[in-house]
């Protein structure tokens, strides 16, 4: 109720301000600064549906979207008759990505893949967060339900989110408490990073060392392991290697280059293994996995 009577007080103080200003023709100081409150002030109010000023411009804006997809649309139809029938009968893709936010980094685009082969879940800086349900359940969905071979996840040079966190400033929550992530990757590899002097060098190994720590997250997590573990058991049978595999890259926006880390996975597992593992040879979780993938095939 306060809340109303003030916003009612603050209309009327401006319409006595510009009725003022109307009748003396000033002063300019009045006039400026009624014109730039009144810039703010929505010029109509659409009950339901949110304030329409400058509706025109935002639906022109929009519309570009909408003119694209039918242009992509009619591009595709005449490319292949059956693109849209296959995309919509089935979702089989054979990667799932794992990027950052970042609009100039869209999976299919830097690839040349096309809709339908890439399963995509993306957040600022690329994270694996043990603790970030919207991944998590992606991941899940991947390895369980649609059993992707092959897990990716891309980093790229020039990163907002890799810079913030190599600021010594507090970037409020919910953004530090997400940054934090990428601190603790700094203090692993503390070092090797302090040790080169160019700042753009360092921000550039920092992105490659994020993809790795970003890799090692996901083998530590029991939906990949169980995966793993299972198919490995019952002998690669679809692909002829364990999977999923996990592949750690880096694209670079100045030069459009998508580039793998090549990164030795067996070194690092077989220094964390001990402390990281959930499941054993011998497990019967595992082997009700492995029965239960035989009866599916």
């Amino acid at each position: 109720f306060m809340m109303r009577q003030f916003v009612v007080f603050f209309v009327l103080h401006l319409a006595l301000l510009q009725y003022v200003a109307s009748l003396t023709k000033g002063p300019r100081k009045i006039q400026s600064f009624f014109t730039r409150v009144r810039s703010l002030v929505p010029l109509k109010r659409d009950h339901g549906k949110g304030f329409t000023r400058n509706k025109d411009e935002i639906d022109n804006n929009i519309q570009t979207m909408f003119d694209q997809n039918k242009a992509w649309k009619k591009a595709k139809d005449a490319e292949d008759p059956d693109f849209f029938n296959n995309l919509g009968s089935k979702h089989e893709p054979r990667y799932m990505w794992i990027g950052c936010a970042d609009a100039r980094v869209p999976a299919e685009v830097i690839t040349g893949e096309d809709a339908g082969s890439i399963f995509v879940v993306r957040n600022v800086a690329n994270l694996v967060v043990n603790t970030d349900f919207n991944l998590m359940s992606a991941l899940q969905y991947a390895v369980k339900e649609l059993k992707v071979p092959h897990i990716v996840v891309c980093g790229h040079y020039n990163c907002g989110g890799i810079r913030a966190a190599m600021e010594q400033r507090d970037h409020s929550s919910p953004l530090e408490n997400w940054l934090r992530n990428i601190r603790d990757v700094y203090r692993i590899h503390r070092k090797e990073l302090d040790a080169i002097k160019d700042p753009e060098k360092r921000h550039r190994r920092l992105v490659e060392l994020n993809v790795v720590e970003q890799c090692l997250g996901l083998y530590k997590t029991g939906k990949i392991q169980k995966a793993r573990m299972a198919n490995y058991m019952a002998g690669n049978p679809k692909h002829g290697y364990t999977t999923p595999c996990i592949h750690g890259c880096v694209f670079d926006p100045a030069t459009g280059e998508l580039k793998s880390l090549n990164i030795n996975f067996r070194k690092y597992i077989n220094e964390l293994h001990e402390v990281y593992d959930l499941y054993g040879e011998d497990s019967e979780e595992i082997a009700a996995e492995v029965a239960a993938a035989a009866l599916q095939d």
